[in-house]
């Protein structure tokens, strides 16, 4: 396919994400996929894409690519100036583009990472079934890497038929601090009440030390009851506290497996507001149950079923 999208500039960090990588686990990879779903969803949906369609992860910003072919795109996410033909447009909103035309992403004033999706989704070859780029793994993308210049990324050419855009009030917004409900594990009792009660009272703050494997917090220390236990699987969202009692939420691209014993997980709809926080950004933690987690899920899947995007 010889159109689609030359990338001039790669920007800081930008990776090629579908929903996932599902069901290799017990092969030791990673599920990879955004850490942002509900961003990476909104950026497909407004292109009238399946919501799982391979698109960018665009962190910092930086980005700026060479359209090869007419079609449609959108950005959702971070607060990233956005310039087609040097001329500023909305983000959360779906654009025409024509051969030729310079699309650029600035670096992000508010949150961290955007989304940018073309219509009918960037056409990648997936590799044990997703396209999603893990780099530690060297799996997924193009060739297991984050995009370098000159590459070149195949899109079926669409003719655009109107725009969508989602009205300002149903957008997140992304701040300095977030509140991350959790999901008590099995191996809370290893920890204190009152070690519990500390880590739920206090607020940490970001370490620069985080990425797409790991939140590495900064805060008092948490003193589990034993020293370690062996290997196990690994869930996304786990609050796991190592020797040095800082807490580390893992995320997307996380190990498979790990020792440290774990506080619990957080709710993965909150994964998205915490992949938005900057070194130095702050959160703090608030329990809540398994059937909590289901309701606020369901809930959260029937609102964005219920909002409806609007042509413009």
């Amino acid at each position: 396919m010889n159109t689609g999208f030359l990338v001039k500039k790669s920007g800081l960090l930008t990776l090629i994400q579908d929903a996932g990588r599902f069901g290799f686990h017990r092969l030791g990879l990673s599920t990879g996929g955004p850490v942002d779903p509900l961003a990476f969803h909104w950026a497909n949906r407004l292109c009238d894409n399946n919501l799982v369609a391979s698109a960018l992860e665009v962190s910092v910003g930086g980005l700026v690519l060479e359209a090869k072919t007419t079609t449609r795109i959108a950005v959702c996410g971070a607060d990233m100036p956005l310039t087609i033909n040097h001329r500023a447009k909305s983000l959360w909103q779906s654009h025409p583009v024509q051969p030729g035309d310079r699309v650029e992403l600035g670096f992000a004033r508010e949150g961290v990472r955007s989304y940018l999706a073309v219509a009918g989704g960037f056409d990648i070859p997936g590799i044990f079934g997703s396209t999603a780029t893990v780099v530690r793994e060297s799996i997924g993308g193009l060739n297991g890497d984050k995009l370098q210049s000159g590459d070149f990324l195949p899109c079926a050419e669409t003719q655009p038929t109107g725009c969508l855009i989602l009205p300002e009030g149903y957008r997140p917004v992304y701040g300095h601090h977030a509140i991350l409900r959790v999901v008590p594990g099995y191996q809370q009792h290893d920890f204190s009440h009152s070690q519990q009660r500390r880590f739920f009272s206090s607020e940490y703050r970001i370490s620069r030390h985080s990425d797409r494997m790991g939140y590495r917090l900064e805060g008092p220390e948490i003193s589990p009851g034993i020293d370690g236990i062996l290997s196990e699987g690994i869930c996304l969202g786990a609050i796991q506290v190592p020797p040095d009692g800082q807490p580390i939420v893992l995320m997307n691209d996380r190990q498979t497996i790990g020792g440290y014993p774990k506080l619990g997980s957080v709710l993965s709809l909150d994964l998205g507001q915490l992949s938005q926080l900057k070194a130095g950004d702050k959160v703090t933690f608030n329990p809540i149950t398994v059937e909590d987690a289901h309701n606020i899920r369901h809930l959260a899947v029937s609102y964005f079923d219920q909002i409806k995007p609007v042509r413009c």
